[in-house]
């Protein structure tokens, strides 16, 4: 079955409103048969007949004023989505889905999310919170168009890129062993529990390649809890349960008032990535808001 087009159904209502083919297809810019034939593709793809011809002049049959009314119809609503388009080209309106693992959309995105917002208030940002695997499966099968993750990701669709760094460091609470120590040799790890994010998170992930840079079996490690979120984590080392590793950020709060110590150990260095996927166009919303946080780095 032939479709309609939105190009005769422009013709259509030109026509029925000047009642006049020649004067119709002047004002569309055609040539008078090309106005003719689309109106007649009409009237044969779906065996109705829209004018009455008189003379030399034409009037609506009644069909032809039913579908009068249809057709402004879509032809506005075609209009409303090329504006649509046209705003969301300029920033105007949309939502941009964003998600982002817990130390990145805690400690580090939202001021970027606030400046984006700011320059462009038009445009609403849905952020939601998971660990790397999470973020990851989230920008895999698209209901996020950006995901934010602190750890390495393996997906060969998926499109990594280097947006900050961020310090990993291991803090215990202040009755900790560790807590008024010198200098701690890699080797001295497993001397104590640990408190560790859940496997899949970034933090995790990244401590653990540490410790196989520091020859230090991730094994050998006592890990007695295992937790779904910093908060949770940071809480349980200044309770006094053992040691962790987490970032520098999440630990700033606890160790400026005391509730946590640092351990004298340095881990390297990690880096904040942004996924996107490679088969699926970038909007100008995701673009921008990577402008603006790449101009902060």
């Amino acid at each position: 079955m032939l479709l309609m087009t939105l190009d005769q159904l422009r013709v259509y209502v030109a026509v029925a409103e000047r009642q006049h083919v020649t004067r119709a297809a002047e004002a569309l810019n055609l040539a008078q048969s090309a106005a003719s034939a689309a109106i007649a593709a009409l009237e044969a793809q779906h065996g109705a007949k829209l004018f009455h011809r008189v003379g030399r002049g034409i009037t609506l049959t009644e069909a032809g004023a039913l579908f009068l009314v249809e057709a402004r119809a879509v032809l506005a609503r075609a209009e409303a989505a090329e504006l649509v388009l046209s705003e969301l080209g300029g920033l105007k309106r949309g939502t941009l889905a964003v998600r982002a693992s817990q130390t990145i959309a805690s400690y580090w995105l939202p001021r970027h999310l606030v400046a984006f917002r700011r320059a462009h208030p038009g445009i609403d940002i849905r952020l939601t919170i998971g660990n790397t695997a999470q973020v990851a499966a989230a920008v895999h099968e698209g209901s996020a168009e950006l995901g934010f993750v602190e750890g390495p990701v393996e997906d060969p669709v998926l499109t990594s890129r280097p947006v900050a760094r961020d310090q990993m460091v291991i803090v215990v609470g202040p009755d900790h062993p560790w807590a008024e120590r010198g200098d701690l040799k890699p080797g001295e790890l497993v001397d104590t529990e640990w408190v560790l994010r859940e496997s899949g998170s970034g933090t995790r992930s990244v401590f653990e390649e540490a410790l196989a840079g520091f020859g230090v079996p991730v094994g050998s490690l006592r890990v007695t809890l295992e937790l779904p979120s910093n908060e949770a984590v940071r809480a349980a080392v200044e309770a006094g349960m053992g040691a962790t590793a987490i970032s520098a950020s999440v630990a700033a709060p606890s160790l400026e008032a005391g509730l946590l110590h640092q351990v004298r150990l340095a881990l390297p260095e990690r880096g904040f990535h942004v996924l996107s996927h490679s088969e699926r166009h970038q909007s100008r919303a995701a673009n921008t808001l990577l402008e603006m946080i790449a101009g902060h780095w």
